[in-house]
């Protein structure tokens, strides 16, 4: 009877994902219809799990980093970022590419989203690189690849929600988090900065009138990472606290002093940053109603003790455990994943004693770059759209970049001293949040 649920549920998800049904109603159906049919008949877990995120803490990061994200998408910050970087690091060999890889690594980190920056920076990034002698192949990849770099950085939105998940302490996830997103950035670098030098691509004059006049123009937005980062490392204020400082930040700068959103747009904005926060929360809540399901049927322990029995040794776990991963950035966004692979994973991975911090930071970087793994990696498809370029290209141009991404992945996996050191040097573990 237990097989045929199960198959009967699994159908209908299939079904209800080929037909693009909301992610919120394939979790919150599945929940309920299991809770109906194999549990104890009652929905109330699913509301019961809703009203405690409500509560939980850090929630209202959530709205206020995307509201603020739609803002600065909307803007010409990136321009003003661009001009600014260039004139900056424009002289060095493979100038440009640090420019893209700054610029993507801070938009992504103050959208939340790879795939913006793509569109929104990408627009700019890729004519400035064919411009300047970058290969137009080496320069789509680049531009796909970089647009990762900026997830595990402050004030990223998925550590937020994976530290709400994986009940860990959000500020010191993003402290976690820290030295591996330095690091898959400098790779991304050098991999750009070697390929400026070997084929000789020209610079640009080094001007400090340029820089000046650039830094000028960006003056309303530099305040704002050294207000939120300083803020949150110094442990001056919370999550929160900078989620709010940053949304009111970003109406000052680009409503009221650049003057680029109009009192329309603003309206538009905030109404579509809202819809999208709605649909996040209800599959946040009803997500946790179904983990709530699956702890109550042992689901995860099952899972552990089918792994237990085929893999003993955690650097076979992490690396099944990395495939996997890729896999399932290939085939979901960054928040789904979170919400539903997560529970799942969480409990086997503190069996082969992998801490949580670490965990998370694998996690997300497994995810982002999933976004560019051949061949339904989310990014190549928004690439291939916003520059009309067929995705058969795309998965061939991404190789180089990609495999430097994975070999990355390697080392931040079984070094996990990387994720782990500032924590521990400082003294500063928290116990598991509990929701």
């Amino acid at each position: 009877m237990g097989t045929l649920i199960a198959l009967f549920l699994i159908v209908i998800v299939i079904g209800a994902i080929a037909c693009g049904s909301p992610l919120f109603t394939i979790i919150g159906g599945s929940a309920g219809l299991l809770f109906v049919f194999v549990a104890d008949g009652t929905l109330s877990a699913t509301i019961v799990e809703m009203g405690r995120l409500a509560n939980a803490p850090g929630i209202i990061a959530i709205p206020l980093f995307i509201f603020a994200g739609f803002l600065f998408a909307e803007s010409n910050s990136s321009s003003r970022l661009i001009k600014f970087s260039d004139a900056l690091l424009g002289w060095m060999p493979g100038g440009l590419a640090i420019v893209t890889v700054l610029v993507s690594t801070v938009f992504t980190a103050m959208t939340g989203g790879s795939g913006i920056t793509i569109i929104a920076c990408g627009g700019i990034l890729l004519p400035a690189l064919i411009k300047n002698k970058y290969d137009e192949d080496f320069s789509l990849g680049y531009v796909t690849s970089v647009a990762s770099s900026g997830v595990l950085f402050i004030p990223s939105l998925p550590i937020i929600i994976y530290g709400m998940v994986a009940q860990i302490d959000i500020t010191q996830f993003f402290i976690a988090a820290t030295i591996p997103a330095f690091l898959i950035m400098f790779v991304l670098v050098a991999y750009g900065v070697f390929y400026g030098v070997k084929h000789k691509v020209p610079t640009t004059t080094f001007s400090i009138s340029n820089v000046l006049q650039s830094l000028w123009e960006l003056k309303w937005v530099v305040p704002l990472p050294i207000i939120v980062i300083g803020g949150i490392y110094g442990g001056v204020i919370t999550v929160g606290e900078a989620a709010s400082a940053t949304a009111i930040y970003a109406i000052i700068s680009e409503c009221l002093i650049y003057r680029e959103i109009s009192l329309k747009q603003f309206f538009d904005i905030s109404v579509r940053s809202m819809i999208t926060v709605g649909a996040i929360l209800i599959a946040l809540g009803t997500a946790l109603g179904l983990t709530n399901f699956l702890v109550d049927q042992d689901v995860p322990q099952t899972i552990m003790e089918l792994i237990l029995q085929t893999i003993d040794n955690k650097y076979v776990f992490l690396l099944c455990l990395n495939l996997f991963l890729l896999v399932v950035g290939c085939i979901m966004d960054i928040f789904s994943a979170i919400v539903v692979v997560v529970p799942l994973i969480a409990p086997v991975a503190t069996e082969f004693g992998i801490d949580p911090f670490h965990l998370g930071v694998i996690f997300l970087t497994n995810l982002t770059i999933g976004y560019i793994t051949p061949p339904v990696g989310m990014n190549l498809f928004i690439t291939s759209l916003r520059f009309g370029t067929p995705v058969m290209r795309l998965y061939r141009v991404v190789i180089p970049a990609l495999a430097v991404l994975l070999i990355t992945l390697l080392i931040i996996s079984y070094v996990p001293q990387l994720s782990l050191f500032i924590l521990d040097f400082f003294e500063l573990r928290a116990p598991l949040l509990e929701f």
